[in-house]
């Protein structure tokens, strides 16, 4: 009744909102629920577009640079959470639809504390340790909130339909990202590598082909996570 109260027909529905990341059972369900509720008044009010931001988390594991027509067979609940409100939002909207799937994001004000330059920023600005799991060695693609934040207005004003992946295709290890905040902030942080609890995320390797956002927006340009990293420094 709330969310019928906000939507007028030929809007655009952009939907952030979950508990996330999901980590168990009862947080899919709570999720799928909050996706059921969105559902039942998209086929109530005729709104113009909708915009999901996703995850790259769908995605099965592969040593090959995903792309939007990579296999989704999701291996963690938080994935299988995205999938399941993809195909959910997608049998009741037949309108102009896109699906974002964003891979790590990083930026200030971030809630999670995530494993990443997130919580090495605010460790290294306390000048505690940064601890790594094993050597910190897997590559990942990390992209910078506010790049997100202009793909997203790029695509509503466009009413931009299909799958898009939003990634930057440069891979740093964790390794080199504590040692770059560390020198950006001056700290005295010292790297503590601790033993993983289970296995290594993605075999250690998750990275894209972007040419299908070049194709969308060429005159975009992703920042490379040196250049952002510099900027944000400031705002922990």
């Amino acid at each position: 009744k709330k969310l019928r109260k906000y939507l007028k027909p030929k809007d655009c529905l952009l939907f952030i909102a979950a508990k996330a990341p999901v980590k168990s059972v009862e947080m899919l369900i709570k999720n799928l629920l909050m996706c059921s509720t969105v559902c039942s008044v998209i086929k109530k009010i005729s709104i113009s577009h909708l915009v999901y931001i996703s995850s790259d988390a769908v995605y099965s594991d592969s040593s090959k640079l995903l792309t939007e027509k990579s296999y989704t067979q999701p291996s963690s609940l938080h994935g299988l959470m995205h999938l399941s409100r993809e195909i959910m939002l997608k049998n009741v909207f037949k309108g102009p639809i896109c699906f974002l799937r964003p891979t790590l994001i990083y930026g200030e004000n971030d809630p999670h504390n995530g494993y990443g330059p997130n919580r090495f920023f605010r460790l290294a600005k306390k000048n505690k340790a940064i601890k790594l799991f094993g050597k910190g060695e897997e590559l990942r693609d990390h992209v910078w909130v506010e790049d997100v934040a202009k793909i997203v207005i790029k695509v509503l004003l466009n009413r931009s339909d299909g799958v898009l992946n939003i990634a930057t295709g440069e891979v740093l290890s964790f390794e080199k990202i504590a040692k770059l905040i560390i020198k950006l902030t001056n700290s005295s942080s010292k790297i503590k590598n601790v033993k993983r609890n289970g296995p290594m995320p993605h075999n250690g390797y998750r990275s894209f082909n972007v040419s299908s956002l070049k194709k969308a927006f060429p005159n975009f340009k992703y920042h490379k996570i040196s250049e952002a990293l510099y900027k944000i420094k400031e705002l922990y």
